[in-house]
């Protein structure tokens, strides 16, 4: 079976590269959490946010993972599976710390946000990230209150000294090869999962199936007629496309004074609602289902999902009916 330079060209820009890279991030940030773990460095971490994170009985788990997402969503995740598979956090635990952490990787996505709708549709970017941002708020309060009335209050352990690899005795060298150990155990597990799910979304996606469901949604919009049609042009083009799609659209239409600010918010906020679910399943899902088993991975997808979109929902209405 022969393959033509277009098609090699295709399959190393749009499959491998982007697999080798994916793989890449996911080993360093096993590995950065396997050492963490294996220096004892958690409760350390854990430390900043601790106050917080016990209003809502999260463990000291809970919060290092918090710390680490606002730095590495990747990381944060994979302390999390290292402590489920090792039953030192419940299902309950894994599945509201993992939607806590939603509000740091907010914050490692606001500069680039802010930068890119600034330019284009100018004095609604304020409002449109407020409201963004507020959603984040909402959801981190939520999530709050729901793990204070579910969780148990989490074991208080006296506070333990960092004092580097001595702590755990054996020096660096015990300290690396545990967790080179550790690593190379749940690597394996990483690779076998990823790598398969990896090529069937991008099959899926070069047969068109994604496409076609982006489509369906699009023209599926009779319950938003109160949308002007050139709001549902932005809508159409952040589903079927990018939101920077969306966004230049509507920086066009706003430039031309064929849109106010309100109906630009409002159609990017619909248009950020209902691409989520199908953006998740193409872009999250693999890596997910990397670092977690894949029917846990497509249940933190369903409840972070679940939590985003009710959380926009929410943002949406209160600025419709008070704009």
């Amino acid at each position: 079976m022969s393959f033509s330079a277009d098609t090699l060209s295709l399959l190393w820009h749009d499959l491998l590269w982007p697999l080798l890279r994916l793989l890449g991030l996911l080993s360093i940030s096993l590995f950065f959490a396997t050492l963490v773990e294996s220096l004892n460095w958690t409760s350390k971490m854990a430390a900043l946010f601790r106050p917080l994170l016990r209003l809502g009985n999260l463990s000291d788990i809970s919060s290092a993972s918090f710390t680490l997402a606002l730095f590495s969503g990747i990381s944060a995740n994979t302390m999390l599976a290292e402590a489920y598979e090792q039953k030192n956090i419940s299902k309950k635990e894994l599945i509201l710390a993992n939607l806590f952490n939603s509000l740091p990787t907010y914050f490692l996505h606001l500069p680039t946000v802010s930068f890119i709708t600034a330019p284009m549709i100018k004095g609604a970017a304020i409002i449109y990230v407020g409201l963004t941002l507020g959603a984040a708020l909402l959801r981190t309060v939520s999530i709050l209150v729901v793990s204070r009335f579910i969780l148990p209050k989490p074991v208080r352990r006296e506070e333990m000294q960092m004092e580097g690899p001595t702590r755990k005795g054996g020096g660096w060298e015990a300290v690396l090869k545990k967790s080179w150990t550790r690593f190379h155990k749940r690597i394996r597990s990483i690779v076998y999962f990823t790598v398969p799910i990896y090529i069937v979304i991008f099959w899926l996606h070069r047969a068109g199936i994604f496409t076609a469901v982006e489509r369906w949604m699009a023209a599926s919009f009779s319950f938003l007629s109160w949308l002007s049609p050139e709001a549902m042009g932005i809508i159409t083009l952040q589903i079927a496309a990018e939101f920077t799609a969306g966004l230049a659209a509507a920086g066009a239409l706003l430039e031309a004074g064929n849109m106010s600010y309100r109906e630009i918010i409002l159609a990017l906020l619909v248009g950020n609602i209902l691409s989520s679910p199908i953006r998740a399943i193409r872009h999250q899902f693999p890596y997910y289902a990397g670092i977690f088993k894949p029917k846990v991975a497509a249940e933190l997808i369903f409840y972070n999902q679940l939590f985003r979109v009710g959380s926009l929902m929410i943002m949406g209405c209160f600025y419709f009916f008070l704009s």
